[in-house]
Parts: structure tokens; C-alpha cells; sequence
């Protein structure tokens, strides 16, 4: 794998890949790749710094399963029980960590994440070093996080080609591969909630075949932003559009593109 993430990196100039005739991309900046080999298959704006939402919590999972155990049970913060936009974790609830997975990655609640990363590193503050410390090691040079949840962009960026590296990077973990290609979960929580029923906020997976991940994103700053992979034939495909009118046409012109020059 890490011999894999270095051939991306080194290779991901759109000068690198021929030019894709009749493909047009509304997204101001876009990628994909074949996952297999680290090819670039199509850049735009590869390497132009952007807000990218709750694409954030990618690396905040990433991050989270390093760090804790599964079964761990996480006690919500009063901090955490009142982020914006959330699953309506409350304070002192008592959540196991493979629960909150499923609410920062399906529904991208931002309360999970917070929950996530004041377990994991103890503080916020830690926690952000030790998310821009994975990025560095994998190589993201233009990438920085200001926040867990991706809720706030302000300082927090990344390109398409370093959110391609990081999900390569991110489906090669079995557990976040999983999760990212589940459309609903059912979770047996406590009384009074009894139960959560989560739904896939990518529904990219309800409408290209092969779909499998990976994770959605928007605030104003940022626009519409989408991870996504598909995997057909053997062959799996990463995108990344950022800021786009239409995320899910985008990449969708993206995979098809790739899956010709793949075929």
C-alpha cells in the first residue's frame, strides 16, 4: 500500500493522462483514478485547495479506528451533544465506538464526529494534530483540517487529487470499506431511542451499478462535494468532485469515462 500511495502522488499530473474527448465536467475540480494501480485516468484542477465539508470524515474515521477499540464506549461530551446537525447523541450517553461510525459516515453527524475525536485524542486540539500528522504521512500536501466534522471550512482544505490518496488509502481499511458501502443500518440503541435506522447520505449507491463508497459533502463554502468508488469487473475506480452543480452527474460522466479506459 505504501509503495501504491507513492506512485500516486508522483503521478497524478492531469498532463499525465490523455485528453478526455466529449467529457464535461461541471465541477471547477475533479479526479479519478483506478484504485488498483494509482493511475490517474482524468484530473481537472487537481491540486487547487478547497473547502470540502464533511469529507472531512474521512479522515476522521481513519483517524478514530487508529486509535480506539471498536466495543470502546464513548461518554458524549455536553460539547459533543450540542454540534449542529447531529444524530441527537446527548450528554453523558454512554455509546459504543462502532455505533458512531455508522452516524459520522452514513448520516455525517456532526456530533459523532466531535464524540469520535475527543475520544480518540483526548482533546480537540489533539485530535486535529493527529489528523494533519496522518495526512502528512500519506503525503497530502495540500491538505489541512481546522475541524472533525468538516462543518466549519474555514482552514480546512484539501484537493481532489489528496482526497483520491486518502480514500485509496481508506478503502484498503476493511472496517470504513464496509460502512461507506452500506446503504441502511439498523442500530439497537438504548431506551428511549430503542433504535436508529441510518441511511446512506451517498446515493450514488442507489444509482450506478458497482457503487461502493465513499462519502458525501456540502456547506456553502464548499458546495456539493463527492468521494466516490464503484467497482466492476475486478476494477475499482475512485472520483472526487468538488463544488459541483451536479455532484452526482459528474460523477457518474467520471466513472463511465474510466470504466471505457479501463475496459
Amino acid at each position: 500500500m505504501v509503495a501504491g500511495l507513492a506512485a500516486l502522488v508522483a503521478g497524478t499530473s492531469a498532463s499525465g493522462a490523455p485528453p478526455a474527448k466529449g467529457l464535461k465536467i461541471k465541477a471547477p475540480a475533479a479526479i479519478v483514478i483506478d484504485a488498483g494501480t494509482g493511475r490517474v485516468l482524468y484530473a481537472k484542477r487537481e491540486h487547487m485547495r478547497r473547502p470540502i465539508a464533511s469529507t472531512t470524515k474521512i479522515m476522521t474515521a481513519l483517524v478514530a479506528m487508529e486509535h480506539l477499540r471498536p466495543n470502546e464506549v464513548v461518554v458524549v461530551t455536553r460539547k459533543a451533544s450540542r454540534v449542529p446537525y447531529g444524530e441527537g447523541l446527548k450528554a453523558g450517553e454512554r455509546v459504543p465506538v462502532w455505533k458512531l461510525y455508522y452516524g459520522l459516515l452514513l448520516a455525517s453527524a456532526n456530533d459523532s464526529a466531535v464524540a469520535l475525536a475527543e475520544a480518540a485524542g483526548g482533546t480537540r486540539e489533539r485530535f486535529l494534530r493527529l489528523m494533519n500528522g496522518k495526512a502528512r504521512a500519506l503525503g497530502l500536501r495540500n491538505t489541512q483540517y481546522r475541524s472533525a466534522s468538516g462543518l466549519i471550512d474555514e482552514g480546512n482544505y484539501s484537493t481532489v487529487h489528496d482526497l483520491a490518496i486518502l480514500a485509496r488509502y481508506a478503502l484498503g481499511v476493511p472496517r470504513f470499506r464496509s460502512i461507506v458501502a452500506t446503504k441502511h443500518k439498523r442500530v439497537w440503541w438504548k431506551p428511549p431511542t430503542r433504535a436508529k435506522l441510518y441511511e446512506n447520505h451517498n446515493k450514488l449507491l442507489w444509482r450506478y451499478a458497482g457503487a461502493d463508497g465513499v462519502k458525501t459533502g456540502w456547506t456553502r463554502a464548499a458546495g456539493r462535494c463527492l468521494v466516490a468508488s464503484a467497482t466492476r469487473h475486478g476494477i475499482r475506480l475512485i472520483t472526487v468532485v468538488l463544488d459541483s452543480p451536479d455532484h452526482y452527474r459528474d460523477t457518474i460522466h467520471l466513472l463511465d469515462y474510466g470504466f471505457r479506459r479501463r475496459g
